[in-house]
């Protein structure tokens, strides 16, 4: 379906190079599941691995696993010369920082200038203008820039039952711990490589659970940064006024040393002018033991989740009880009234801001309009959900001018931040935590997504930091705990969450089973 023997051949290709590099490119001996980035780069100073090795050693565990997970949509035919050049610069003693030859997946709807960017759509098989800006920050930390993850097309906004993981150019991607479950969230691909090892760090975006989501669903850790933090100039969007992107990896400090390279002030997204000076520039430094000895944490459980999620989460109450901290057990308000006013504004916020994004691209549609009628005449876009009511709905919305718009989407941050900033308050909290998903579904293209999951809305639609990590299981299938703060504390948030990460140790390996008994 789609890309898929495009796909094959780059592979090939590349594999290709791999077999014929010198020796130094065999795959290195050691776990790559449970290698951090520090670790990893402690073995290239020490001369036990380099970067192209790295990278073919990654180049080989797609080849033989992604058949079975569908996370990878493209890889980067010029990962093994941007790794060639990383050791290089090892032996010239001129590394740009930790993320030096560290190979990077980054979902495809971030602009490469390389490689196509499509979001997932057959009318965007083309190559954006330039690199995202934070392409731009990868590349000049020397990262290396493996592939293009498959997502959810046009980030789950296009239909109003959307199956989460499927592209009409990349297909399906499964659940690598139980493969005929979903992954949750339009950044599917993004996690579930990670999960299956395909990449050391994956880049994904979201606009209100689609990072954090699939984090928790595939057992990684998932940080939905506080919007300002990393710039969105160059990914496709949904709403200038909550879409953010940001790291997903198998470990925390993976994450922390990730967002130190994504984040500062841009120009061209003006949300980055209010990024605090004050604001951390090592946040790997902070994930120092025992943070959450003497911390207070409000527990909003959730169990419209069910009962197999609500058992981790006092599972996890014991492991942060037992670690030091204080628990109190919260509800934020106004979830409901969140709930209802937050579809509105993003019908009219994405019609104003993929018109202006499209208008970027030397190719393809130009408009919302053009889109729908390019939908219309593929039948490959409809193979899985076929509709596209939300770019219909959005088409007919109000102007972002329209003074129902402008009170509807007013009350709306002004709710969600008020939400997390009073239950904050009121109990003295140092962050909610929260439980990020139910087990997974299955997937059906038939029936779409089962994904109400009110836990990650709050934080999405007030631009505060989310950070989701492992908590526990469900039978096979993964459930994650989310650490959500005020705005910019996402150091604060990532201490915590790493601290809870040492405490509990939830995360095993997929094994990648086909299904579960009935």
């Amino acid at each position: 379906m789609g890309r898929r023997p495009v796909f094959l051949a780059i592979l090939a290709a590349t594999l290709a190079l791999v077999t014929s590099a010198p020796a130094t490119a065999a795959p290195p001996r050691f776990d790559l599941d449970t290698a951090d980035i520090p670790a990893l780069q402690a073995r290239m100073a020490s001369g036990r691995l380099t970067a192209v090795g790295l990278t073919s050693d990654y180049l080989d565990r797609i080849h033989r696993v992604d058949g079975k997970v569908n996370a990878v949509l493209a890889l980067n035919p010029a990962a093994l010369s941007q790794a060639a050049a990383s050791d290089a610069r090892r032996r010239a003693h001129h590394l740009r920082g930790p993320l030096d030859g560290i190979p990077v997946l980054v979902k495809d709807n971030v602009d490469t200038r390389d490689q196509w960017t499509t979001a997932g759509s057959r009318a965007l098989r083309s190559f954006p203008a330039k690199d995202a800006t934070l392409i731009t920050r990868l590349r000049d930390a020397g990262a290396v820039i493996l592939g293009k993850a498959n997502l959810s097309e046009w980030a789950n906004f296009r239909a109003a039952k959307p199956t989460s993981g499927w592209s009409g150019v990349g297909g399906q991607t499964n659940n690598p711990y139980v493969l005929d479950r979903n992954p949750c969230g339009s950044s599917a691909g993004s996690a579930a490589g990670v999960a299956a090892t395909l990449a050391q760090v994956a880049i994904g975006s979201e606009t209100d659970g689609s990072i954090v989501c699939p984090a928790g669903m595939t057992a990684t850790v998932g940080h939905k940064p506080s919007l300002g933090l990393v710039s969105r100039t160059g990914v496709v969007p949904i709403s200038a006024e909550q879409d953010t992107a940001g790291p997903i990896a198998r470990n925390v400090v993976d994450v922390a040393l990730t967002l130190s390279v994504l984040q500062g002030r841009d120009p061209a997204d003006p949300a980055t002018a209010e990024y605090p000076r004050t604001q951390p520039t090592d946040y790997a430094k902070l994930l120092r033991p025992g943070v959450l000895r003497g911390a207070r944490i409000g527990l909003w459980r959730l169990p419209v989740l069910g009962p197999d999620t609500d058992k981790v989460m006092t599972s996890a109450r014991n492991s942060l009880v037992k670690a030091g901290a204080t628990v109190v057990e919260v509800t934020p308000p106004y979830q409901d009234r969140l709930l209802e006013l937050e579809f509105p504004a993003l019908l009219t916020e994405f019609h104003r801001d993929i018109d202006a994004y499209l208008a970027t691209r030397p190719q393809g549609p130009r408009n919302l309009a053009e889109l729908i009628a390019y939908n219309r005449a593929d039948p490959l876009e409809q193979t899985c959900f076929a509709g596209q009511e939300l770019f219909e709905q959005a088409l007919a919305a109000p102007p972002p001018t329209d003074p129902g718009y402008l009170a509807g989407r007013a009350e709306l941050s002004d709710l969600a931040r008020r939400s997390l900033d009073e239950t904050l308050a009121k109990y003295h909290l140092d962050a909610i935590a929260s439980p990020t998903n139910p087990p997974a579904w299955r997937t059906d293209c038939a029936v779409g997504d089962n994904d109400v999951i009110p836990s990650s809305t709050p934080a999405a639609v007030a631009g505060y930091p989310d950070v989701t990590v492992p908590a526990g299981f469900a039978g096979p299938l993964p459930v994650g705990i989310s650490f959500m703060g005020g705005r910019w504390s996402d150091g604060r948030m990532l201490a915590l969450a790493a601290d809870f990460e040492r405490a509990v140790t939830a995360r095993v390996p997929p094994r990648y089973l086909s299904t579960l008994p009935s």
